[in-house]
């Protein structure tokens, strides 16, 4: 008995190039396909990891702009990983910290666009999603994990950078306090089962389960009437309003300021443990 193929692919619909970046970043795709009727999977695959850097976010935002103005029907927007253990391993720090305006002018923008984009928007995490992976997939309306391989996490806590404003708001908007404070606090990776427990993922599996989870809540028809993205933008307007310049510019003058006040706190906090220290633990409450 012959046996049958394997099915195939869908064929894709466009392909946005990423674009190299120095010798650390080779180039990479954005591939869009239709594995189900207005159902439109952006799939990322550009390195070991698929990182956040600078053309990686253009091609994704490139995307979403193909998929708004390029004549396709409304419906539902699904983006995951063409590589197996990683949906996204967040950002490159050198290159984020080292490119003039990476954050309010190409992250921050990414964020806000699917954050308010006017499809539905879903995240298949088909394998890890650290930090900015994570936030990434925040930024959409829903998530799907794989059940059995991946984490998603916060680790900032582990290399030592601060959570910005606008990083950090659409966790305290989409989880309960709780959740947020093991992400942040604990840098707790979740796998799938946990995740859902915890409110991260709203369904457990891959590209089927999407189907069936866009199928189920009759999602392809959500964006028919033109006001899906307004009302995502009402919705989460704490989260979209840090995500703009100005108020980058305030967290960052924030944070300065914040930088001078620890100086002047360590500096007082000094003198007081030399004092309490050569008397033997018994400070003087005049130096406290």
């Amino acid at each position: 008995m012959s046996q049958q193929p394997p099915p195939s692919s869908p064929p894709a619909l466009f392909t946005i190039p990423i674009e190299p970046l120095g010798d650390r970043y080779p180039a990479g795709t954005v591939v869009c396909t239709e594995p189900a009727p207005a159902v439109y999977v952006l799939t990322i695959t550009v390195g070991a990891d698929n990182r956040l850097t600078t053309p990686t976010c253009r091609a994704l935002l490139a995307a979403l702009d193909t998929l708004e103005f390029g004549g396709f029907a409304p419906g539902v927007v699904v983006t995951t990983s063409g590589i197996a253990k990683f949906y996204s391993n967040g950002l490159d720090l050198e290159h984020a910290l080292s490119t003039e305006g990476f954050t309010p002018d190409v992250l921050y923008r990414l964020f806000a666009r699917f954050l308010t984009y006017p499809m539905p928007t879903v995240a298949l995490l088909n394998g890890h999603a650290f930090a900015g992976g994570l936030m990434l997939a925040m930024h959409h309306d829903y998530r799907v994990m794989n059940p059995t391989r991946g984490y998603c996490c916060i680790n900032e806590l582990e290399f030592g950078v601060p959570l910005k404003a606008g990083m950090s708001a659409i966790f305290r908007l989409k989880t309960s306090a709780a959740t947020y404070r093991t992400l942040v606090l604990e840098a707790r990776r979740f796998g799938g089962p946990a995740a859902l427990d915890a409110g991260l993922v709203d369904a457990l599996g891959g590209l089927d389960a999407v189907l069936a989870f866009v199928a189920a809540r009759g999602l392809t028809t959500k964006a028919k009437t033109g006001v899906y993205g307004l009302l995502k933008a009402e919705m989460y307007r704490e989260s979209v309003d840090l995500l703009g310049a100005a108020a980058h510019a305030r967290d960052e003058l924030r944070e300065k300021e914040a930088a001078k006040a620890y100086d002047a706190r360590r500096d007082q906090g000094e003198r007081t443990a030399r004092d309490v220290l050569r008397k033997g633990g018994r400070a003087s409450a005049a130096k406290l």
